[in-house]
């Protein structure tokens, strides 16, 4: 049976009208879901018992099940449960701008970059649509807040699950959903070249965020198998089509590893990659594991990577870190739990 979570509005309109009922039967419900967060159809007091009836035998109103919850300041880490038994995360962070949650995509990953303890452990399978949306639902509904901002950064490869990810953009960014504002929505790939030209006709205007991480295919093809199926000059000329029929300044994400992408040669280098595109890099500090032997770039050197950046007309930013004192690394809370 389909969750009810994982219907668009236009969707929902559908099933009503295949099923006789009035279109604006979609909205009344988005609203009870999305705004009054009833927990049983029966609560919707607007539709009738027949209705009701009906849509409770062919949707499931199943929630996920959060088993832990780490704090540290101004960041709680989850780690949730599925109906299979799977597990999976999302990143609670509070900014000065607002809420951020970054949300996962698929249970596992297999895009194998080295350094990344999600890509440790192999997908499983994709994440439904109303998993992902009930990430934020229950968030929200645990903090007692709303969220503001939405990442698609977590466990997976959004763009290998991308049909289920662009309807839950749908979902959260729809006025009659969570009305999530689409320029508060980000997804992140690391270089899934066919779905970022796809990408550019979605109809929202979701940000795009490329894991890049180094400036050359020599070490990205080292840390990064998806460089070899899209290397750098196929991937830039898709980046470059993407701006062109979107005009969306694009987002560079770049992890600061320890005597492999962190030289003043990167940089430089970094610097000739993006010249002229309408971009921003954000240089993030490595969250080390146990798992893994990858190590963080020491403070002088992402200054010294940073100002380089800087005197080249780049916009560059260095993350702010969270929860240096939890399990920070993304996939490190399902790691040690499915490890135990």
């Amino acid at each position: 049976m389909q969750n009810i979570y994982d219907l668009t509005l236009e969707d929902m309109e559908k099933y009503f009208l295949d099923n006789g009922s009035k279109k604006f039967h979609a909205k009344q419900l988005f609203e009870w879901l999305y705004v009054k967060r009833i927990k049983k159809i029966e609560d919707a007091s607007n539709l009738s018992k027949e209705l009701i009836s009906k849509i409770n035998n062919d949707f499931n109103t199943d929630t996920l099940k959060i088993v832990e919850v780490q704090k540290d300041v101004d960041v709680q880490k989850y780690l949730f449960e599925l109906s299979d038994g799977e597990h999976i995360e999302a990143v609670l962070m509070m900014h000065d701008f607002g809420t951020s949650v970054c949300v996962s995509s698929q249970v596992g990953c297999n895009m194998g970059c080295k350094f990344c303890e999600s890509g440790r452990r192999k997908k499983v399978r994709n994440l439904e649509v109303h998993e992902m949306v009930l990430q934020i639902l229950m968030i929200e509904e645990e903090l007692g807040k709303r969220i503001s901002h939405v990442v698609v950064m977590g466990i997976g490869e959004p763009f290998d699950n991308y049909d289920n990810v662009m309807k839950f953009f749908t979902i959260i960014n729809s006025p009659f959903g969570l009305a999530i504002g689409a320029r508060h929505l980000t997804v992140s790939t690391c270089g899934v070249v066919p779905k970022i030209r796809e990408f550019a006709d979605f109809p929202l205007q979701v940000n795009l965020a490329i894991s890049l991480h180094a400036p050359n295919n020599e070490i990205r093809n080292k840390i990064m198998p998806i460089n070899k199926a899209y290397p750098i000059e196929v991937l830039f000329p898709a980046l470059k089509e993407y701006y062109n029929k979107t005009n969306r300044r694009l987002t560079f994400e770049y992890i600061m590893l320890e005597d492999i992408n962190d030289s003043e040669e990167a940089a430089e280098e970094l610097c000739k990659l993006v010249k002229g595109m309408n971009c921003y890099i954000n240089l993030i500090p490595y969250n080390e594991t146990n798992n893994i032997e990858f190590k963080r770039t020491n403070a002088v050197k992402i200054m010294r990577f940073y100002d380089i950046l800087k005197k080249n007309n780049i916009t560059v930013t260095i993350r702010r870190e969270f929860g240096r004192n939890i399990s920070a690394a993304c996939g490190q809370l399902r790691s040690k739990k499915e490890e135990l």
